[in-house]
């Protein structure tokens, strides 16, 4: 985290038979976004995608590399984390996987939505460059959340060989998400929100705003302990629930279908695993 952009390359495979217009649009809005961020188009691929079956055309696939540069040892890795460090988000969380579930419910209510437009975190999510590039001199480790909120951070703990306790109350949650009938599950597995996950130290004063994005306090990082779990989630009526990873994981088979609770393990101390 925390670079600047240099160039960007797509890899393009389409069938043969797939309408100039539709092209045309993906295009205008691939090129769009990258003139407004001063990125050019360096390069790529194209191709035609094969037959699914007879007399089915291939799918789409695009595959895009962003390439950048960050000044030598500024870069915000995962692995920078301490203990003491304070944990932060930037924007709202789950707004993009609760835009999702209204898409597949009712497409033809987003047919309309063909330019960039703010308030749908799925279809146009915000890079946050200029966010990235304050934080090279206030944070201690970043990275974006594109898997979720739980996997992400489970990451970066990983990397850093430490451990998280994040307050629920302190969630920053999209409108879209809260109106749903699992508000804190999108907020925490939904993924592909792509606001910045990030910690610095206690003693460095973060601003409630950078770039014109808000930034929220959510937790603290600790030392991992062999009796805690990775990530503890502080409720709202005073419970210490246990998080697992419950956002995209790339190649995993199965997918468990709720969370599990297991027996108290003490005054206050409970374990809920989000999976």
């Amino acid at each position: 985290m925390g670079a600047e952009p240099l160039a960007v390359f797509l890899s393009l495979a389409v069938p043969s038979r797939l309408p100039a217009a539709w092209l045309e649009g993906f295009m205008n809005g691939f090129l769009a976004l990258a003139r407004r961020y001063g990125v050019p188009l360096a390069g790529g691929d194209t191709s035609e995608s094969p037959a699914i079956a007879r007399g089915r055309d291939g799918l789409i696939a695009a595959d895009i590399v962003a390439v950048g540069q960050t000044p030598r040892n500024q870069a915000l890795l995962r692995s920078g984390a301490r203990p003491g460090d304070s944990i932060y988000v930037t924007g709202e969380l789950g707004g993009a996987a609760a835009e999702l579930k209204a898409l597949e419910k009712s497409p033809g209510k987003f047919a309309k939505l063909t330019r960039a437009v703010d308030g749908h975190p799925h279809l146009y999510p915000e890079p946050r460059l200029a966010v990235g590039h304050r934080l090279r001199k206030l944070a201690h480790a970043a990275i974006d959340i594109s898997d979720g909120l739980s996997t992400d951070l489970t990451h970066l703990c990983q990397e850093s060989r430490v451990a998280a306790t994040i307050d629920e109350a302190a969630l920053p949650i999209r409108p879209l998400a809260a109106e749903s009938r699992d508000p804190l599950g999108l907020a925490l597995n939904g993924g592909e929100d792509y606001e910045l996950l990030f910690t610095a130290p206690a003693s460095v004063r973060i601003p409630h705003t950078i770039a014109g994005v808000p930034i929220h306090r959510i937790g603290t990082m600790r030392k991992p302990s062999r009796v805690q779990p990775l990530i503890l989630l502080k409720t709202r009526d005073g419970r210490c629930i246990a998080v697992d990873p419950g956002g995209w994981e790339h190649f995993r088979q199965e997918r468990a279908p709720a969370p599990q609770v297991m027996p108290d393990q003490g005054p206050g101390f409970q374990s809920v695993y989000f999976v």
